[in-house]
C-alpha cells in the first residue's frame, strides 16, 4: 500500500491553517499543523515530514530562524509561505536553506505545482542523483556534460555548463544570485549579477524557443534563478 506524502504546515493563521488543511487532504497528503515555531520544530523533528510550508510571522520565532534551525539536522523541502513579498526577505529566507518561497495570498494551484516539485526533489535526493534531466525538448546529461535539445547537441563553453548544470541539479528549487555565483565561479565573485547575467542570457540563447519568454532558466527578479521542469 501506498503511503501518501506527508506535509507539516507551520502558520499562526487558523484561516490559513484549515485552508491547507482542505485543499491538501483533497490531493490525498496527510497533513500536521502547528501555530507556533517551536511547536513545528518538535513536530518536525518527531514525524519527518516529506514536506514543510512555513510561514514567516509567527508568534514565538520568526520563521527564518525556524529554517535555519530546520537545516541545521535534515534537507527536508521548505516551501515558504508568507505576506513578507520584500526581495530582501526572501533571499534571507533562501540562503536560509528555503527551497521555495510564495507570497500570500496564493493560489491553491499554483501551490500544489510547487508542492509536487519539491516532492520530486526530496524523493531525486535521498537515492542518488538523476545523472539525466529532462526539460522538455532538452536533457542535461550531467554524467556526460551532453546537452542535446531536440535531436541536436547544443555546444556549451564549461562555465555554460557549469552553470547549467547547478541549476538543472537543482530543479524547481529558487537558487539566490549569490549561491549561483558562489558555487559555480567561487566566493570572490558573490555580487557580480552582472557577470551571472550575461551567462543566463547567452544560456538562453542557445537552450530557449524565445529566449526574450523562457519557460526554463526562469528569473526570480531581485532573487534569483529557477531551472523549471514541469510538474
Amino acid at each position: 500500500m501506498k503511503i501518501s506524502p506527508h506535509i507539516l504546515v507551520i502558520d499562526d493563521e487558523p484561516q490559513i491553517l484549515r485552508a491547507l488543511r482542505t485543499i491538501l487532504t483533497a490531493q490525498n497528503y496527510r497533513v500536521s499543523v502547528a501555530n507556533r515555531g517551536e511547536e513545528g520544530l518538535a513536530i518536525a523533528a518527531a514525524e519527518h515530514p516529506d514536506i514543510i510550508i512555513l510561514d514567516l510571522d509567527l508568534p514565538d520565532i520568526d520563521g527564518i530562524e525556524v529554517c535555519a534551525r530546520i537545516r541545521e539536522w535534515t534537507q527536508t523541502p521548505i516551501i515558504i509561505l508568507s505576506v513578507r513579498e520584500s526581495e530582501r526577505d526572501k533571499v534571507l529566507a533562501l540562503d536560509k536553506g528555503a527551497d521555495d518561497y510564495l507570497v500570500k495570498p496564493f493560489g491553491s494551484d499554483e501551490l500544489l505545482a510547487r508542492i509536487r516539485v519539491a516532492l520530486r526533489h526530496s524523493i531525486q535526493a535521498r537515492g542518488s542523483p538523476e545523472p539525466i534531466v529532462q526539460a522538455g525538448d532538452l536533457e542535461i546529461d550531467l554524467a556526460r556534460h551532453v546537452v542535446t535539445k531536440g535531436a541536436l547537441e547544443v555546444k556549451l563553453t564549461a562555465t555554460e555548463f557549469k552553470l547549467l548544470a547547478y541549476l538543472a541539479a537543482h530543479a524547481g528549487r529558487v537558487l539566490t544570485h549569490q549561491s549561483i555565483l558562489n558555487n559555480v565561479w567561487g566566493p570572490e565573485y558573490i555580487d557580480n549579477v552582472e557577470y551571472l547575467r550575461v551567462y543566463m542570457s547567452q544560456l538562453r540563447k542557445k537552450l530557449e524557443d524565445n529566449p526574450k519568454k523562457p519557460v526554463h532558466l526562469i528569473s526570480e527578479p531581485g532573487v534569483g534563478y529557477r531551472f523549471y521542469v514541469e510538474a
